[in-house]
């Protein structure tokens, strides 16, 4: 991606030199591990959340000293959620809305949010209760190693995601589907997050569409990199990765063929009412 000039957004927390530590509940480690099994499993890393919430935390400043990788990532993250403030401020506006945008916090090992205690295992997340995307850089480095996904438009879409269910928290869509998935199965709430997610690739979609349009950011090779990514999240690649087989009732992400669907049709239309994708039947997602 063509970032150079490009500005940072002011809008983040960055907790790198807050250590956490919990007492009761899960613990930490027991946090890693739950965590890191959800997140392989292409389950929501919320859960996680829930269960650390039983435990109290404290928190202590420490001296952090960051690498100069890091540091370079802290710097793209920040531009790209400019991206977004300006991309979705400019959509908003055109729906007569006024978009506020999320915070980004940056954190390491682990964190406190308004959704509970986390560790880094359960992967970038956006937490409604306090409207924060929650990252840690490490997680980039990590897409590498564990899924073989690289690149810096691949690292834009995980941030895009984040902050399409920010999106979605504002257009009241995110809510109300929460509402739904708490009076219905185990197997038909995962439809609905299913849709969820989908959509919010969709926003990423629509992100990177008017991002190239506002300052010409897309290079050769990033779109692709970007399907990589949604192909190698996929709940079916995922679940055959980790144990050798798939659970279809149990996806709630969505399958790859479906996430690189509609995370391409959001960057070819850039048409945020394009994303409805709670109105057609399940199986024509």
């Amino acid at each position: 991606m063509k970032l150079d000039g490009r500005r940072e957004s002011t809008n983040v927390d960055d907790r790198r030199g807050m250590k956490v530590t919990t007492k009761g509940g899960l613990g930490l480690g027991g946090m890693i591990i739950a965590g890191l099994l959800i997140w392989i499993f292409g389950g929501d890393p919320t859960s996680v959340l829930q269960m650390s919430n039983s435990g109290a935390a404290t928190t202590e400043n420490t001296e952090y000293v960051a690498s100069a990788e890091e540091e370079a990532m802290a710097t793209f993250a920040k531009q790209i959620l400019a991206g977004t403030e300006d991309v979705w401020t400019a959509e908003f506006k055109k729906m007569g809305k006024t978009y506020v945008p999320p915070k980004l916090v940056l954190f390491k090992d682990a964190v406190q949010s308004g959704c509970g205690n986390a560790s880094s295992s359960t992967g970038p997340f956006y937490c409604s209760a306090d409207q924060c995307v929650y990252l840690d850089l490490e997680f980039f480095m990590n897409m590498k190693k564990q899924l073989g996904a690289d690149g810096d438009f691949a690292y834009a879409y995980v941030i895009a995601h984040e902050v399409g269910h920010h999106v979605q928290y504002l257009l009241g869509t995110l809510t109300e589907a929460h509402q739904q998935m708490s009076r219905l199965s185990e197997k038909e709430a995962n439809k609905i997050s299913v849709r969820l997610e989908l959509q919010a690739d969709y926003y990423a979609g629509v992100w990177a569409y008017h991002d190239n349009e506002m300052f010409g950011s897309i290079e050769d090779g990033d779109i692709e990199e970007g399907i990589r990514v949604a192909s190698v999240i996929g709940d079916d690649y995922l679940q055959k990765k980790a144990r050798g087989y798939a659970v279809p009732d149990s996806f709630n992400h969505g399958t790859s063929a479906q996430r690189t669907k509609w995370l391409k049709k959001g960057i070819y239309s850039g048409s945020v009412a394009g994303g409805d994708t709670f109105s057609p039947s399940y199986s024509a997602l």
